[in-house]
Parts: structure tokens; sequence; C-alpha cells
């Protein structure tokens, strides 16, 4: 058996260990853990954090509850029952990693582009995530994952109009007079930022919220803008039209500091207010009044999140309000600007981490074919083509939970259900996907192994500590490729460098690796008011209104409002849209399974208007089906003003088998793809609901704390 990449003594006496929260949000807090003779007792965030400041949102309060739960699976487990059916008995590490290893090569004897890497966001670490497990893919030669269930659309749309996923600074929205939070709840979802947001509402700036459903976060700003889902590009330009149209435009910004300004005025133009009305199913004065609030207050400031570019005309409408700021000269303010991401400001060394240079195929100057996370549905179902290329064999899961998050999932449930599929998962639970593996490989949590992180929602590398030495058989993510690239008999020396190594690997000498130690946490240099003076990382060196890049590829190189591909109207027998946020008590599939947080958020929830209530004969709390020509699935219905006319929100994202009837919300999203970036469009869905009977195993309003996990 292999040695852990650390050891940590349990402590005599009561100390405090400095980490980072590893989940998809932006803020990306700095952690402290409590430890009593080697057991974690708290998790708070640390104070000396300047953007933590001591806060931490309740679902990561919770994360020894996570950690000790007590069905976390702790040594590797081989599947005795029918794929799906969580039947599992313990087996030794040695003999998985060597079946494992072995079915490995031989797949890999015949092709091993028919292996195909599973993983996302489950863990936002640079080592645990993409690291010695990229490393050990890159060398076997499997086929690459285009990873982009998230946030991917928005990712190209900045880089096409800024140069990369580059913005201002979060703290310094407290200062603003002005915030657009455009697609974001953020108090759910952003609770750091929401901070900066109500010193700034304190000082007399104005909130404004942009998005389908009315949020927690809408409840709190001044005015709400209940838009139409996939008409934010609409919104967009009929503002570009005003600030034209009033001259609220900073002419001198505009000639100095961008691309393309003679094209998009065109466009914009075309775009009055009572068209973008009509698209956007908003009032005409709320376009003219925000056109006017942006163009005459300064400095004025946008956070947007990505639930706004997940339909198909997504990228282009991150692009359209990317444009704003530059129009207005909101960059020559620290203060002033927008912020999406601000990841590609750090000087991240991935290909040090991740050596695709180890790839076979490098030698022959290709590379092996790229498979969409997003279309894992259809893809595990295709045979062998010349197109395809070979059949995915085999599908190694690890920091994600496709069977629940990914769209189509009846689809999806179905590929991972064939029995010539060999599919290991590394998890923490028996999670809906890990009900379908072969093997079961347990691995740590936070608390229990090294990590770096940057962040997407500011500009502070973290380190992460472990707290506590691995509980029962559990090992790193990064231990775990390590254990396999030796099994396959991997010699390069990269494969024994230690998850501390790797640490440091991460920024080589860009970040001061003894001031992480230290303090736990470290700043990005770069000026306060980033892009005062254009020097945006674009080809140009400005703000991209048009983008050469984009025509080269055939595409629009301006910025345009897509409509829908499931455009309301145009179905008779789907008449709601709907969007699926996340509900507010889990992050993703994370934390479904934790008990004192599914019993706050009671039960898969639909949150539906009460006109198209009635007009369905629901009442509050029934039971429905939500269903189209993809699937159904059952929750509650909340009849609720959140929900804007013509549209329901499916409060997402319930694990499958913890659902009313084994089902969720992903049953009825699409596979279709953005306009820009390869992403999925999970808020582009068409659907139709009706009450229901609650089925015998679900009787409606009864708590779901007490169902089993298998």
């Amino acid at each position: 058996m292999s040695t852990p990449s650390a050891t940590i003594s349990p402590p005599a006496i009561p100390v405090q260990v400095r980490g980072a929260c590893p989940h998809d949000c932006p803020d990306t807090c700095a952690l402290l853990t409590t430890v009593e003779n080697g057991v974690a007792t708290r998790v708070q965030g640390n104070p000396a954090h300047p953007h933590t400041d001591g806060v931490l949102c309740a679902k990561v309060s919770k994360y020894t509850e996570r950690s000790y739960h007590p069905e976390r699976v702790l040594a590797p487990l081989k599947r005795t029952g029918a794929k799906g059916s969580g039947q599992f008995a313990p087996v030794s590490w040695d003999e998985a990693l060597a079946d494992i290893a072995q079915r490995l090569k031989t797949i890999a004897t015949r092709n091993p582009e028919a292996i195909l890497p599973y993983s996302y966001a489950g863990t936002m670490g640079m080592v645990q995530g993409e690291s010695m497990d990229r490393r050990f893919f890159h060398q076997l030669g499997a086929s690459l994952l285009d990873r982009t269930i998230c946030a991917s659309a928005g990712a190209e749309a900045l880089t096409q109009t800024l140069g990369g996923k580059v913005g201002m600074k979060v703290e310094f929205f407290a200062e603003s007079q002005l915030i657009l939070i455009w697609g974001s709840n953020s108090i759910g979802s952003n609770l750091h930022f929401w901070r900066y947001a109500q010193q700034a509402k304190r000082n007399g700036a104005k909130l404004v919220c942009i998005d389908p459903r009315k949020s927690e976060t809408a409840d709190k700003c001044h005015e709400h803008i209940a838009l139409r889902p996939g008409t934010d590009a609409a919104l967009a330009l009929a503002l570009m039209h005003e600030l034209i149209a009033h001259d609220w435009l900073d002419h001198d910004y505009i000639a100095r500091h961008t691309l393309g300004w003679d094209q998009l005025r065109e466009r914009a133009l075309q775009w009055p207010p009572e068209r973008a009305a009509e698209v956007c199913g908003i009032p005409v004065e709320q376009i003219r009044q925000l056109a006017r609030d942006y163009g005459t207050t300064q400095p004025a400031a946008i956070r947007l999140n990505y639930g706004m570019q997940r339909v198909r005309g997504g990228g282009n409408a991150v692009r359209a309000v990317a444009c704003l700021p530059a129009l207005t000269g909101a960059w020559r303010h620290r203060a002033g600007g927008l912020l999406l991401s601000s990841s590609g400001q750090f000087p991240a060394q991935r290909a040090v981490l991740q050596r695709p240079d180890l790839m076979p195929q490098a030698a022959s100057g290709r590379v092996p074919r790229t498979i969409n996370m997003t279309t894992i549905g259809d893809d595990l179902l295709r045979e062998a083509s010349p197109a395809f290329g070979p059949k995915v064999e085999a599908v190694v899961v690890y920091n994600s939970n496709p069977v629940a998050v990914a769209p189509d999932s009846g689809k999806v449930v179905r590929g991972f259900a064939r029995e010539d599929l060999f599919t290991v998962v590394l998890e923490h639970f028996k999670t809906d996907t890990a009900d379908y593996a072969d093997y079961i490989l347990p691995a740590t949590t936070q608390l229990e192994h090294w990590d770096v992180h940057l962040s997407y929602g500011h500009t502070d590398v973290v380190l992460n500590r472990p707290a506590i030495e691995p509980l029962g058989e559990a090992r790193s993510n990064a231990q775990i490729f390590r254990d396999l690239a030796a099994r396959m008999g991997f010699a390069d020396p990269c494969f024994a460098d230690t998850d501390e190594a790797l640490c440091r690997q991460a920024f080589g000498d860009a970040v001061d690796y003894a001031l992480l130690e230290s303090q736990g946490f470290a700043t990005i240099a770069i000026p306060d008011a980033l892009f005062a003076e254009g020097n945006f990382p674009s080809p140009s060196g400005k703000c991209e209104f048009y983008s050469a890049r984009l025509a080269a590829q055939g595409l629009d190189g301006l910025p345009d409002h897509l409509p829908n591909y499931e455009l309301q109207g145009t179905d008779a027998r789907y008449p709601l849209a709907m969007i699926s946020p996340p509900a507010r008590n889990f992050l993703n599939s994370t934390f479904v399974n934790v008990t004192s947080l599914r019993n706050i958020e009671g039960r898969p929830l639909l949150e539906i208007h009460p006109d198209d209530a009635e007009a369905r004969g629901i009442a509050n709390d029934a039971v429905v089906r939500v269903f189209n020509d993809r699937g159904s699935y059952l929750c509650h219905a909340t009849v609720s003003r959140r929900a804007r006319p013509g549209v329901v929100n499916g409060l997402g994202i319930w694990w499958r088998k913890l659902g009313l009837d084994g089902t969720n919300v992903n049953e009825v999203t699409s596979q279709a793809l953005t306009d820009l970036g390869r992403a999925p469009t999970f808020y582009d869905c068409l659907v139709e609901v009706e009450a229901v009977q609650a089925p015998a195993t679900a009787v409606a309003g009864a708590p779901l704390s007490a169902a089993p996990l298998v």
C-alpha cells in the first residue's frame, strides 16, 4: 500500500488549521478548522482573509457534518449487484487498483481513446482537480474531456470581448454608485460580493437585479427586472441604443480603447427599447430608466454570473453586456466596469501541473479526440464510427456526479447502465453516479489533503493544509492517480510528485509560497483600475466590440440577440419556459445528502406563478409532474410570485434517488449547445406542468430527511 503524501500527528491541544473552501463558488473562502485530539470540531471563515472576513455560507459552515457523515465511503468498493442497484462489497486497495489497471491496460491496447475521464468542479483545487489526474490520462492517451458544463459560454464571450476571464476587483463594488446584478442570486451564490454590494447600498448606491426569477437577491435590491429567459442580449442592445440616442457615451474612451464601434453602433440602433421590451417581456419604461441610470451614473459596475449564459445565445448575451462598460468609460474607475470571472488574472502554471506533453499522440502532431461533457448522454450510447472514433468502453468519474447533473439525464442513465461500460468513481458518498460504478474509490475531503486554489470572484491564491488524517482508507485524488500510474507502469518522474510538491508547482515563482504557508493566502498584484487606459489582454489590446476571431470562424463578429432554441409560444404542448437555478442550501448536487441542509431545503420544488397554477388547477404544495418530449419528473409546487408568468423555476439539483420518483429536473433539460463555448442550455427548456397524485413512495408534504441514500 502506498503511503499518504503527508502525515499529520494528532494535536494534544485544540489548534486551528488554515485552509480553503473547495467548492464551485466565486468567493473561494479562506477557512480555519479547529482540531481537537485529531478530530475536526468546527469549520469557520478566516477573519484574517479580507474577502472571507470570518464569514462562511450555511453550506460550508456544516463541513464537518459532510466529512464525518455516517454514510461516507471509507474503503474501496466493488459492485456486486446490477448497475444502478447500489450494491457493493468492500475490497482492498491492492485488489481494486490491480483490477482497474488491468482493465484499463486491456482497453488501451486496443485504443486508449476508448477511455474517458469525466470531472468538473467537485473540488476547485488545482491539485486535487487538475494535476496528477491530467498527467495520468495524458500519459495513457485517453480521450480529452471538454469541460463545458458550467461556464464555458461566458468564458469564451469574455475572451472574445475583453481578451480573457478578467474584470474589476470585487472589493471595489463597495464604492460603486450603481450596481447591476445580472443573472446572479448573489445572496445564495456569491455571499461575500453581496457584503460589498450592501456597503455600497448603505452609501447611497442603487442596486438593480436582472433575473427572470424574483430571487432573494432581487428582494433586497431597489429594482428587479424580470426579463424572459434568454433575452439578456436584447436588453443589453437596447441599453446601447439609449446610450447612443442620449449621447451618454465616453467618446474618448471608445476612440482610444475599443475596436468595432461603428459596426456595433449600427447593430445597437436596430434595438429601440420598444423592440426589446416586446422580446424581454418587460415595460419599455423600465428599459429607458435602466439606460438613464447606467448612462448618467459613475462609477457604475456590473456583476454578472453564469445563469444568463445557459441558453442558446448565452455567449452573445455575455458579449453584449461586456461591451457596456467601455461605452460609458466605466473602466476608468476602480469601482466601475464588470466582473464575471477573475480567474484569468492568476499566473497559474497549468501545463506544468497537467503535462500535456506526456500524450503519446503528441509525437505525431495530433491529440486525442475530445468529448463534450455536456453531451455525455448521447456519447455513451454512440457506437464506433469514423466521425466519433471508438465506442467509449471505460469512464473514470471524479469531482462530478453526471447522472444527476448532466442534461437529458434519461439518456445519461442509459449510458452508465451499459453492462459493457467499465466505470470507476472516486467519491465521498454513494451518489447517483456511484451507484453505476464497477468500483468506488474513497476520496478525501478538503479537511484531509493538500491543495491550492485560485478564485473566479477575487484575486487571492488560497492554500489548503490538511487538518486531519484521512478517514478510513480514503486517499486524495492525486494519490489515487499516483497509485494507478504506478500500477500501469508509468515511469516518468512526474508521477512521484507529492501533493504538497504539486501545490508548489501550481504557480511556481509567480506567487510567494512562503507567504501562502505563513498566512494561508497571497494576493495577485494587479492595478486597481485594470483597464483605465485600455490595455485589455485581447489581440488588439482593446475591448473588441467586433471580434475578427469569431468572424474567421464564420460567426457573427458582433454580439446579437439569438432567440432560444425552445422559444416560448412555438410549441402549444409545452407553453411554459423553465429555468433550473440552484436550491439555496445545495451547490449543484453537493450537500444534498447533508441531513441538516436537506432538512432546511425540504424537498424538490417547482416555483410556479399563481396565474399559471390557477390555469392548471395546481394548489400550493401539490405534487406536480413536469414534462416534455425528453422525459418527466415529480416535485412539489410552490405557488409563488418568485416565478414570472409563463416561466417556472425548477430548483435543483437534487440527487435522483432522493427525488419523489427517482428522477430530478435534468430529466427534461436538453443536450443542445450554446452559440459560443459549446456549453449546455439548461435554461433553454420548454415544459408543461400538471398536478398528479403523490407516489406511494413519497407522500406530498413529508420531509425527505429520512430517505435512504441507497
